[in-house]
């Protein structure tokens, strides 16, 4: 009984966030196939998909949507816990639509200006020309700028306790090692704050709160 029940709440947890599950499903495969391939297979497969300078000219609507089914790594089960401790509760605060745009808006802005940065050192001879090229798949950027929105839904002071927390931990990151995915994660983090615009409820949701509160005082 008590198994039908944990299964029960699991299964209602997943239902309120289907976008969130059916996006990791969805990994889970692309994870599977990624196990199955190797060495230049596996490398052709991800570059196809990789949002990098050259794609990112070529053909971006492409790779920008394609990059978020593949994982930068070969464990899936790190993905299970953070989509359901961060974007599953997000994803019920904001509804479908706004934890899309938000996530999206992080995803895209933080890819174009870390690539943007990336061209800039490879064009002033700071950085190699392979890494118009290089391989950049992955989930973060949406994951963390949806994190940072996910910020205004905690109350103070532990609000500034976990925004503290995430920007020394990328911050920490991009000053031990200085590269275009570091600064993605940290343009994404900020991104994210910059969203807060979608934490309000809707002109609708506005208007229905506030004829109910008017109704119940009027009673």
């Amino acid at each position: 009984m008590r198994l039908k029940s944990w299964l029960t709440a699991v299964w209602r947890y997943v239902r309120s966030a289907p976008l969130t599950y059916i996006w990791l499903a969805a990994l889970l495969v692309t994870t599977i196939i990624q196990h199955q391939l190797h060495g230049r297979d596996l490398h052709v497969l991800l570059i196809q998909s990789s949002t990098n300078i050259h794609h990112l000219e070529t053909d971006p609507l492409y790779v920008l949507v394609t990059s978020l089914f593949w994982i930068d790594g070969r464990f899936w089960t790190p993905y299970l816990v953070l989509f359901s401790l961060i974007l599953a509760p997000a994803e019920r605060w904001l509804g479908q639509i706004r934890w899309l745009s938000v996530g999206l808006i992080a995803h895209v802005l933080a890819t174009y200006i870390s690539e943007g940065l990336l061209y800039l050192a490879i064009h002033d001879h700071v950085a190699p020309e392979r890494l118009v090229h290089v391989r950049d798949i992955g989930v973060s950027y949406f994951l963390v700028g949806v994190g940072a929105v996910l910020a205004y839904r905690i109350v103070r002071p532990w609000r500034w306790v976990y925004l503290g927390t995430a920007f020394i931990y990328f911050g920490a990151a991009l000053v031990g090692n200085i590269n275009f995915t570091a600064i993605g994660h940290l343009c994404a983090l900020l991104v994210g704050l910059c969203c807060y615009p979608f934490t309000r409820p809707s002109g609708d949701q506005g208007r229905t709160t506030d004829s109910s509160i008017r109704s119940r005082t009027t009673v």
